[in-house]
């Protein structure tokens, strides 16, 4: 497992900008990309990249803010046919399973996700994740034995958003280790987390490369907390029990947020919306993936794992302040859709035409639910 350890203020003092690595994606309007597995608010894989030396760098975001998307993934009004790489469905090799896999990648696999739709998302994210379950999170986490600072896994980083969003939440010394396959991703992560806690306390960064499905206790040794956006409903049943279990041997409490709950509703219904819905929830149960059951699922593993576990809706509020995710999202959604069932195709294609005009005219409002869950293992150390 590839691992580099840095502060914030140290990966600032190295870069100018973020360089181009292997395997760097392209973003043209009308790139085609993978939907999520895991649901509507999930990255995807990349249908396409470009050669290092064909891409121009990007600059470096600010300390502690994201990396601004491209100007054209912002375009509600653009073409149906117009989709973010991680908002809509493309193929995928002959065996792949789409599931937020950490393993090291070779250096000329293309990335799985991108980082405009991430940050694209990335308010949404942040608008809609559970502050009820941070009181119960502080209170374990100042209880935790033996711990002068925390130690916070972010499984699936991307390009580190729950850092910028949970760091500054939380008092004392952070130490976070991001985990995801994707070394550009991890780069983006790295140098946009935040450098302090709510205190003021100092926060550092590691990154890492690994394989989430096979987490172990001996893992998150001397983790105090494990966090994820977007992850489990892109997991199967074993690799949910399997997270459960490595927190549960390391007596670690897990934070576990925007897992897709498999309804949308409208502010103007349409017919054709439970149709497009259902299909889509079934686009997300391929391969013996989750999808919308992976909160219940979850539940269980946690509870079976003797820890008390909590539930809260974060569900995304689209409307016209962020036209350009919802654009995004109705694509991969009815795409996803009508992918599962091609026999929708004929009435899909005018439906989101209507959707994406209401959308570009600042008349569409939707909300996209999502569950965050809080799973507080037991302890290790004799603490309750």
């Amino acid at each position: 497992m590839r691992k580099t350890t840095a502060t914030p203020a140290d990966v600032a003092g190295r870069v100018g900008g973020i360089p181009a690595q292997p395997g760097r994606k392209e973003t043209p309007s009308s790139v085609e990309a993978e939907l999520p597995a895991g649901g509507s608010a999930g990255p995807a894989p990349s249908a396409s990249h470009s050669r290092p030396d064909a891409d121009p760098a990007p600059q470096a975001p600010a300390q502690g803010a994201a990396p601004a998307p491209h100007a054209d993934a912002v375009d509600a009004g653009a073409g149906t046919e117009s989709v973010i790489a991680g908002a809509g469905p493309v193929g995928r090799s002959e065996g792949e399973r789409p599931t937020v896999r950490l393993r090291d990648a070779g250096p000329d696999e293309a990335p799985r996700y991108a980082p405009e739709w991430l940050e694209l998302r990335e308010p949404a994210d942040a608008a809609a994740r559970s502050m009820e379950l941070l009181d119960p999170l502080r209170i374990r986490l100042a209880n935790l034995p033996g711990r002068s600072g925390l130690a916070i896994h972010d499984l699936g980083c991307g390009t580190g958003s729950m850092g910028r969003w949970l760091a500054p939440r939380l008092d004392g010394p952070q130490h976070w280790v991001l985990h995801d396959r994707d070394p550009y991703l991890l780069h983006f992560a790295a140098v946009a987390s935040p450098r302090a806690a709510a205190d003021g306390s100092r926060v550092t960064v590691e990154t890492r490369r690994g394989d989430v499905a096979r987490l172990t206790p001996d893992a998150l040794l001397g983790a105090s907390l494990v966090t994820a956006s977007a992850l489990l409903d892109v997991l199967t049943r074993e690799e949910v029990e399997t997270l459960a279990a490595a927190c549960a041997g390391a007596g670690c409490p897990a934070l576990l947020t925007l897992s897709v709950a498999g309804r949308v509703e409208f502010s103007a219904p349409d017919p054709l919306d439970d149709e497009i819905a259902a299909a889509f929830n079934d686009h997300q149960r391929r391969g013996g993936l989750l999808g919308p059951d992976a909160v219940s699922v979850a539940c269980e593993a946690f509870a079976d794992q003797g820890a008390t576990v909590r539930v809260h809706p974060s569900a995304w509020q689209l409307g016209p302040d962020n036209a350009g995710l919802t654009a995004q999202w109705l694509r991969g959604w009815v795409g996803a859709a009508v992918e599962e069932r091609p026999e929708l195709a004929g009435r899909a294609e005018p439906y989101l035409a209507a959707r994406l005009a209401a959308c570009a005219a600042g008349e569409l409002r939707a909300t996209v639910h999502h569950s965050d869950l809080l799973a507080l293992a037991r302890p290790t150390g004799g603490a309750g």
